[in-house]
């Protein structure tokens, strides 16, 4: 089922949604609701950065002042996806747990209560390193200061009281994404015993998830309080490199090694699937297809 007949079957009234740290893929995730009718705020920084038919809150997450421009209103949902700007135990800190919990704050302070909130975590939380295969009942566990914060992010917002689902999202790439592109041009070099596993997801198919889900929840159906972003197929990395490299016709190597990440494992999308939600770019060859098309 399309958004659009998602919205048609829905429908009581137009919804109302903030997104908390609206950047790239809640930007996405805000003009594919507005399009269809939704009312859509979107908080930052940097308002300008916004799409147009979003209305703009300029806000702080690291802030206890609620912005000026909070919605007043009924608020029916709200997408917590903000990114985290320093890369250290104190940037993860402060974006995911501090900012939710001024999130947290600043609802309370108004006195609303969306129907439920949405938080975007990451498969990062997985601690597996073997090619398992993950789904959202696979222990999460991750040593890693990332995994454990955002571990932490997500039980704080199970636990706020509200109705509320965390949604672990894998690599994201896409336009403005394509760090692999820049180092496949580069000669990447990566090992290809043992395969080490990766797991994508275009930016669109990210918000597009996040918008299924709120329409299916506008909709009645009971939602689960995790589910993972990622396209059907994870693959290793020296095939998705190789598939790059005959795409952009590179043929030479780089003289050193390079791998990113020592993880390996592959993240099931079945739970997101049962609901009927369809990934735009299945495997990263759609995905990156589409990207070089673009060029």
């Amino acid at each position: 089922m399309s958004l659009t007949e998602s919205v048609a079957s829905a429908v009581l009234r137009p919804q109302t949604l903030l997104i908390a740290g609206c950047g790239d893929v809640g930007s996405r995730l805000g003009q594919q609701l507005s399009a269809v009718g939704w009312t859509v705020y979107g908080l930052r920084r940097n308002v300008s950065q916004l799409p147009e038919m979003l209305l703009p809150v300029a806000g702080d997450l690291q802030s206890a002042a609620c912005p000026q421009a909070w919605p007043s209103g009924a608020l029916d949902y709200l997408v917590y996806c903000a990114a985290a700007t320093e890369h250290d135990e104190a940037g993860y800190r402060a974006a995911y747990v501090d900012g939710l919990q001024q999130v947290l704050n600043w609802l309370a302070q108004q006195g609303q209560r969306p129907k439920r909130l949405l938080f975007v975590s990451s498969s990062g939380v997985y601690g597996q390193k073997h090619g398992e295969w993950v789904d959202e009942t696979s222990p999460a566990d991750a040593e890693s200061y990332s995994g454990r914060i955002m571990r932490e992010a997500e039980q704080l917002l199970l636990s706020c009281g509200m109705p509320a689902s965390v949604v672990r999202l894998t690599g994201i790439y896409g336009p403005g994404r394509e760090w692999l592109l820049g180092q496949v041009r580069q000669g990447y070099r990566v090992a290809s015993e043992p395969p080490l596993y990766g797991n994508r997801i275009h930016a669109d198919d990210a918000a597009g998830l996040l918008a299924y889900l709120l329409q299916a929840d506008v909709r009645g159906v009971v939602l689960d309080d995790c589910y993972i972003g990622v396209d059907d197929q994870p693959a290793p990395l020296h095939e998705v490199v190789g598939w790059l490299r005959e795409q952009l016709g590179v043929s030479h190597w780089s003289e050193q090694s390079s791998v990113r990440r020592a993880g390996s494992k592959r993240c099931s999308n079945a739970r997101a699937k049962a609901l009927g939600w369809q990934p735009q770019y299945p495997s990263y060859r759609e995905g990156y297809r589409a990207i070089l098309a673009q060029r």
